[in-house]
């Protein structure tokens, strides 16, 4: 992938804006659980940043998905993985959809206002018992007069806690699963949402993620995204973009924990000599980056296809596949060479390894990947490729 003068500079912007507003409080937010989402957002909404590949009508900044990649990477070099996962749930994940097949009427009451950070979303797909099972959830949306009755409940939901509003899939007829679900808009907070206490993670602490009940959810059908009845087509194109601006946001962390194991490495001496003049460890580290540079290139190659229209759903799928499970290889590995050190929770490897094994289940599990990218080489059982 080629990149401009325009694409530096972008770079260079969310990467100060990581170092002055996000770097600076890590420590206090991923204490607390929680950070001051909306001032953030309304920040980043100033530069431009939560509308990088959104129409210039609705306050973005029209420009291709290799800009937005861009920004996913440099928001890697956070010092946590909660900030970041939370303005790629607004950028990726709540608001594809919306951009591309909502009403202009959707579009600018929801649109630009979290474009321009006034509004903080949340993506309203996951149950308890429909993880990556998309086809399998159970929340629905039954019609009256000119309104939708929603009951069900989604888990795990991030940003929820704060967010002004969802985008809901649920099922809106009897249909096949496959045609029977539809997007639609929700405010959170119309009566008959429940937000319960944010959930107790594993990582990804700075970040609010609770479970949502719908009881008797009354909203216009003018909110509903597109046709009734195409909303998994729309998640599945959502999915996509999630799931690159997944991996590039991966790259840089990863860097980051070879780049701090190496400094440490040198640091440290055990019997007579630095850690780092071992061979068995900087072989190590020289053979970690050589895998980042791979995950690097797949994801680049992933975004070309999908900024020439071309169908990026296998080698997005790999990345995914790559940066989740690369991710817990680098930070178990690097994590080793801190040794007790590195068992320590505030330790920013004991934080990465934490966090990024989220990677390998948000988004689509590793296994459902590994069906996606069967499916697509034709291998699956009874399955041909021609």
């Amino acid at each position: 992938m080629l990149f401009t003068q325009e694409h530096n500079e972008l770079r260079r912007t969310v990467r100060n804006f990581v170092e002055t507003e996000i770097n600076p409080h890590v420590e206090e937010w991923e204490k607390a659980g929680e950070y001051p989402i909306h001032d953030l957002f309304r920040k980043l909404g100033k530069l431009g940043l939560l509308g990088i590949h959104k129409p210039e009508a609705y306050g973005g900044m029209g420009l291709d998905y290799s800009y937005n990649l861009v920004a996913a990477e440099e928001l890697g070099t956070a010092l946590c993985g909660g900030v970041p996962l939370s303005i790629g749930v607004q950028t990726d994940m709540c608001t594809p959809a919306i951009a591309r097949f909502g009403s202009d009427e959707l579009k600018r009451e929801f649109l630009v206002p979290a474009i321009a950070g006034e509004m903080v979303g949340c993506i309203g797909v996951s149950e308890t018992g429909a993880g990556s099972d998309v086809a399998g959830l159970k929340t629905h949306a039954r019609k009256d007069g000119d309104d939708y009755i929603i009951n069900g409940s989604k888990m795990w939901i991030t940003n929820s806690p704060k967010a002004d509003f969802m985008c809901l899939l649920a099922n809106t007829s009897d249909d096949k699963p496959h045609k029977n679900k539809t997007l639609i808009v929700v405010p959170m907070k119309t009566p008959g949402i429940t937000v319960a206490p944010h959930l107790d993670k594993l990582g990804m602490r700075s970040s609010e993620t609770a479970q949502v009940f719908f009881d008797d959810v009354r909203v216009p059908q003018r909110n509903r995204i597109g046709a009734e009845g195409t909303g998994f087509m729309m998640q599945m194109m959502q999915f996509q973009e999630e799931r690159m601006w997944g991996a590039a946001n991966v790259i840089k962390a990863l860097e980051s924990c070879v780049e701090r194991t190496i400094e440490y490495c040198r640091e440290r001496k055990t019997f007579g000599q630095a850690l780092i003049d071992n061979q068995v460890i900087h072989f190590r580290m020289a053979e970690l980056q050589t895998e980042i540079e791979a995950l690097r290139a797949l994801t680049y190659q992933a975004c070309e296809l999908h900024i020439q229209g071309k169908d990026a759903t296998k080698l997005a799928s790999m990345a995914k596949l790559k940066a989740g499970r690369l991710g817990r290889e680098v930070t178990d590995s690097c994590l080793q060479y801190w040794g007790g050190m590195g068992f320590m929770w505030d330790n920013p490897l004991s934080r990465a390894y934490r966090d990024v094994r989220l990677v390998s289940i948000g988004g689509g599990a590793d296994e459902i990947m590994q069906g996606i990218i069967c499916k697509l080489m034709g291998i699956l059982p009874g399955k041909r490729k021609d």
